[in-house]
């Protein structure tokens, strides 16, 4: 069985990605590849991209990404004046697939 920080832990994962605007911005930096491979591409966006896929305006954006950032589901890097976002690693592209393809098998 697993312990119980392990699954607090887990819990808070999926609390914060279950956020329909957080998600939206997951899958905004997944981008159109959903193939499921193991290269894991490195497609970034800046706030004002995301804004425009999600339509989300850019206060909500830079509020959810600061969430997103800080479970360490995305990252930032910073080139001048501008903060490009990436998904953190596979684990994150892997987890926004599963449920994908879980809930479009219904």
């Amino acid at each position: 069985m697993i312990d119980e920080i392990t699954l607090a832990n887990m819990a808070d994962m999926l609390s914060i990605a279950s956020d329909q605007t957080r998600l939206k911005i997951l899958v905004c930096l997944l981008g159109d590849d959903l193939s499921g491979g193991e290269d894991f591409g490195s497609l970034e966006r800046n706030v004002n991209q995301i804004v425009e896929l999600t339509g989300a305006s850019q206060s909500l954006v830079s509020h959810q990404l600061k969430i997103l950032k800080d479970a360490d589901l995305v990252q930032a890097r910073r080139d001048g004046r501008q903060v490009f976002y990436s998904l953190s690693d596979i684990h994150v592209r892997k987890l926004i697939e599963v449920v994908l393809e879980h809930v479009s098998e219904r």
